[in-house]
């Protein structure tokens, strides 16, 4: 059984990565509006990802017979303009929930909380992926452009790792 503070702390990374669902649902409409799609398709891809986190924190909970405690989320900020900032919005995001992760692993440590340490294990992988991604993107932006047809190709590509993320989600949601 986990501690009351470790519990607290897992209900609050649920409602982060609640709050990193409805933020990429909201870029991913931005994206569309604009007519970007493959960015629309990751972003909601990446939606899908994040619901899938908040749902392997909850069963966690359930499974240490612990209470899940849900918050309001908060509302995303608007989408800003041009497709560079709305990734180095995203790369900034990204590196929150990393901070806050690496944060519950700390806590786990200190409480010698070793099947919390061991679950938390496979987000601290997650996020050194998912920031790893949005680097590339920037990457890619900067070195093609984030107008006209070298954003057309990052945008195809985007679309193409959509597809490759829905394949790679374990069926069972990961819980």
């Amino acid at each position: 059984m986990i501690s009351e503070a470790m519990r607290v702390r897992i209900n609050e990374q649920i409602n982060r990565e609640l709050y990193s669902a409805y933020l990429y649902l909201a870029l991913s409409a931005h994206a569309q509006r604009i007519n970007l799609k493959g960015t629309a398709a990751w972003f909601m891809a990446k939606h899908g990802e994040e619901m899938m986190h908040a749902l392997k924190m909850y069963r966690y909970l359930l499974d240490q017979d612990a209470q899940v405690t849900l918050a309001s989320v908060a509302a995303p900020p608007a989408a800003p303009d041009g497709v560079m900032a709305i990734f180095e919005g995203t790369l900034a995001h990204e590196r929150e929930v990393t901070a806050a992760i690496n944060e519950l692993v700390d806590q786990a440590l200190s409480e010698k909380d070793h099947a919390t340490r061991v679950f938390l294990q496979w987000f601290v992988t997650e996020q050194i992926e998912e920031e790893a991604t949005v680097i590339d993107v920037i990457g890619r932006l900067r070195l093609f452009g984030d107008q006209g047809q070298g954003l057309l190709m990052i945008d195809n590509e985007l679309a193409a790792a959509a597809k490759s993320i829905g394949q790679t989600r374990p069926a069972d949601g990961g819980a």
